[in-house]
């Protein structure tokens, strides 16, 4: 057969008497969000750590609603008051055991006691476990006749006892408890005493009223000027004023504020900064960024020696001076919100900068432009969608930057936040230093928080990061 002229029976017509048409798609068109919603979906680490954001703004917003505490209230009684329960765990000497010993539901469970030698002395310590919410024990205070009656009414209706017989100080023998309103005393037959634990030996303080009706109640209060002196058991009394039991899931600090809620607070007033830096500062470095990189020249060279100049400021010098003249007039937030924008924009502006000059000469762009495409659909169809993944990142990462920032600041005593009526997760951590080695968990709540925020803030953008980036799109299937 002759391959160079086949012969007209060979050929066969396809499709003579068919109409050709496109074949329909099989799946929906996704848009470029939801490309980039699935793909993110597709990372369960950002997942994760989104969930975890999630969670730690509901309790920055939420916490206070539901902590029966407010940011300013405080109790000095209860310094210092272990998580949850209060329970701790403790060895105490024979002085200190006694002490507990007359403080009702002071200890909960005693373990034992052992016996050991120090400077050559034989010494008896004990194991007990220890309720930080009663070691407060007893409290003078001081009452009108309308308020000791109230107490003293709702005493008989809830059989709780408030008041326990004031000790008389001129009475007191042992030196050691003339101002020791928790002294020893214990109740015998002949009435109240007090033990001496070093010793064990018993000084009678006063006897037993036998004209009262229940023994006691004479012993209860002194007369003070025209209040009464009473000895409460503060637990009860903390019963009594607020109808429930102190309770502080987190503990309390040096100055009894509940950390649950102070640090609720203090996340609150930190997100809300670094949300209102980090969208200024967002806006400002992308339209400078993309300005320079797209324009170059002369405006490209003034605005980067511009950054150079700021860059070469030190950032902690800047801080104080922003405290020492803005704050002023202002107040500390307002300044530290300046000084933060002062400096944000500028890690932003670098990197659309860069994307731009990147993008700015590739081929798609230059066939946009010499289809006549004017620069704002160059800018904003063309480019930017292209370097979106990356100021994404960078946006993200710059929220836990702020608080990171305004942690390190407050926590070194640049910026002052803590008061009654703000506070922040910095301030916490510099007001708990000090007890660091003896009542951790004054630091470990506000050290956890800002550590799982920025690990997660940080996982999250990088998710986001590649999840927007359309070069990307497609890699994770390779």
């Amino acid at each position: 057969m002759n391959c160079d002229n086949p012969p007209k029976e060979k050929f066969v017509f396809v499709q003579q008497e068919s109409i050709l048409t496109d074949t329909p798609l099989l799946t929906k068109p996704r848009s470029y969000l939801q490309d980039a919603l699935l793909r993110f979906a597709s990372n369960k680490g950002s997942v994760v750590c989104f969930f975890i954001i999630l969670l730690l703004i509901l309790y920055a917003i939420f916490g206070p609603v539901f902590s029966p505490y407010k940011i300013n209230d405080k109790d000095g009684y209860y310094a210092y008051v272990l998580p949850g329960r209060g329970y701790k765990k403790t060895q105490v000497n024979l002085a200190t055991y006694q002490y507990y010993s007359n403080i009702p539901g002071a200890i909960k469970k005693f373990y034992g006691e052992k016996k050991v030698v120090v400077a050559k002395r034989n010494q008896t310590w004990y194991s007990i476990k220890l309720d930080t919410y009663a070691k407060t024990g007893f409290v003078k205070m001081l009452l009108t006749k309308d308020d000791y009656l109230k107490a003293k009414e709702w005493e008989s209706q809830t059989g709780e006892q408030i008041f326990y017989p004031v000790i008389d100080q001129k009475l007191v023998k042992n030196p050691t408890y003339k101002n020791d309103m928790n002294a020893w005393f214990k109740t015998d037959a002949k009435g109240i005493a007090e033990t001496n634990p070093a010793t064990g030996k018993v000084i009678p303080i006063y006897k037993k009223d036998s004209s009262s009706a229940d023994g006691f109640s004479y012993y209860d209060l002194k007369m003070n000027g025209s209040q009464y002196e009473t000895r409460v058991l503060y637990s009860t009394w903390y019963l009594y004023q607020h109808g429930r039991k102190a309770f502080f899931p987190f503990g309390t600090d040096s100055s009894g504020y509940d950390i649950f809620t102070r640090l609720a607070y203090g996340a609150r007033l930190s997100l809300i900064l670094a949300l209102f830096v980090s969208s200024i500062t967002l806006t400002m470095g992308t339209v400078i960024g993309a300005l320079e990189g797209y324009y170059g020249g002369t405006f490209d060279i003034i605005f980067e020696r511009i950054k150079d100049i700021i860059y070469q400021v030190p950032t902690q010098v800047t801080m104080v001076l922003f405290q020492l003249y803005l704050a002023k007039k202002l107040g500390p937030i307002a300044a530290l919100f300046f000084a933060f924008i002062f400096y944000g924009w500028i890690g932003i502006s670098s990197t659309v900068r860069a994307q731009f000059y990147r993008f700015k000469g590739q081929d798609y762009v230059n066939a946009s432009r010499t289809l006549g495409a004017s620069d704002a659909r160059l800018i904003f169809r063309h480019i930017l969608p292209n370097a979106i993944g990356f100021i994404i990142t960078v946006s993200i990462l710059s929220i836990p930057g702020v608080i990171f920032s305004e942690a390190s600041l407050t926590y070194l005593g640049i910026v002052n936040l803590d008061s009654d009526k703000i506070t922040s997760v910095g301030a916490m951590l510099n007001g708990a230093t000090n007890a660091l080695s003896t009542y951790p968990h004054t630091v470990f709540f506000p050290a956890a928080f800002i550590s799982i925020l920025l690990v997660c803030f940080n996982e999250f953008g990088n998710g986001l990061r590649d999840a927007f980036n359309p070069s990307l799109r497609g890699a994770e299937n390779e």
